[in-house]
């Protein structure tokens, strides 16, 4: 097969694409910043805090610097420290175990469920079942995380969670606008956290994060941990972190918040199309759970014949991902947790076998039939 000119080419994602329309507005927002000169908690970040907790049907938001920080920041606002134990996922991005080791804890993983990539309640169960007693006090934490734009079954894992008063912290990094059972993402855990990152369906122009919470006195905790610990500025009774969202952010955030809605329904509606599309083709195609709004951060489809057919897609100009090639317990850097190859079967298998393809909302019907025909 030749290889497509770049004209031809269907990037994974084309953020050029979706800011084209939009610019003058970010133009004009970066502007007002550079006029009253608060690059640091500006008042657009108020606002956003403000749009975010409204959005989320939360009491509170949280800016920070990155998801990955909103991570670091919820565990240490629950007093997550050295030798303490976190339950998670090992099919997910590097952060959400990161933030767990960074603060000297350690990862205990969860497998997931096969269809929907998400924490296994039924697994969380026999995990935490397993533990000894003095293990048990030791767990802190348990963070589903709300893998490729749907959230985990958080009916099951809060009532899992709260039988032992362990409070669950939701990684909706790729999840905002998502909802399971009328609730949205970030609002049914002690906290959520968000990323973001230019390739979210809600990005800025680098790096951002928010937390959510209904709990007051976390809000002001979080608060604090942000501006390196300190309140009243300068005193400091706890150690904290640099982890502020630069208000030229939260500006671009703020124009990007209008068009949310619309984008997730455009990712949907291509989502929906592939579904028709591919319904009696090979590829495994992702599943909504009922009662759910998957918005589709990803569309992840699933196949034996991967990296053939990745190869197949790249060759004919098709952006298309692995999400995410080596689970977490197989990374070097976690060998201290101590589990092995076969220990999570269907997070190895999943890293394996699935692939993301392109499905922003400004794909043409075009578009999206040259990439369902290559993958039949």
């Amino acid at each position: 097969m030749s290889s497509a000119g770049a004209a031809d080419k269907i990037p994974l994602l084309d953020i050029r694409a979706q800011l084209a329309p939009i610019r003058q507005e970010l133009e004009a927002a970066m502007a007002r910043v550079l006029d009253h000169g608060q690059f640091i908690l500006g008042p657009e970040v108020g606002q956003l805090e403000l749009r975010i907790a409204e959005y989320c049907q939360c009491r509170h938001a949280v800016a920070c610097a990155s998801g990955s920080d909103a991570l670091l920041l919820t565990l240490m606002a629950l007093g997550v420290k050295s030798g303490d134990l976190v339950i998670t996922t090992p099919y997910t991005f590097f952060a959400t175990a990161g933030s767990i080791a960074r603060l000297g804890a350690r990862p205990v993983f969860v497998d997931i469920d096969r269809k929907t990539y998400n924490m296994d309640p039924v697994r969380l169960e026999a995990v935490l079942e397993s533990l000894a007693v003095r293990e048990l006090n030791r767990v802190k934490a348990i963070i589903p995380v709300h893998l490729f734009g749907q959230c985990a079954e958080m009916d099951a894992i809060i009532q899992i969670a709260e039988r032992r008063s362990i409070p669950v912290i939701e990684d909706a990094a790729q999840a905002i606008g998502a909802e399971h059972k009328g609730k949205r993402a970030g609002s049914i855990g002690v906290c959520g956290c968000l990323s973001f990152f230019p390739s979210k369906n809600l990005g800025c122009l680098g790096d951002g994060g928010a937390i959510t919470t209904n709990d007051d006195a976390i809000a002001a905790t979080l608060k604090i941990l942000r501006v390196h610990g300190a309140s009243p500025k300068y005193y400091h009774r706890v150690v904290g972190v640099n982890s502020r969202l630069d208000t030229l952010q939260a500006a671009v955030l703020l124009v990007k918040f209008n068009y949310l809605d619309k984008w997730a329904e455009g990712r949907r509606k291509n989502a929906a199309w592939y579904q028709s599309a591919l319904k009696d083709a090979d590829p495994v195609l992702p599943v909504e759970t009922p009662g759910s709004r998957h918005v589709y951060n990803q569309f992840v489809i699933r196949t034996a014949g991967r990296d053939e057919t990745m190869r197949r897609l790249r060759a004919a100009g098709i952006g298309c991902e692995i999400y995410y090639p080596v689970p977490l317990h197989l990374q070097e850097c976690f060998r201290f947790c101590g589990y092995e190859s076969g220990d999570f079967p269907e997070s190895e298998a999943a890293a394996k076998e699935t692939l993301a393809i392109p499905v922003q909302p400004e794909l043409t019907e075009a578009s999206l039939a040259r990439i369902a025909d290559l993958l039949r």
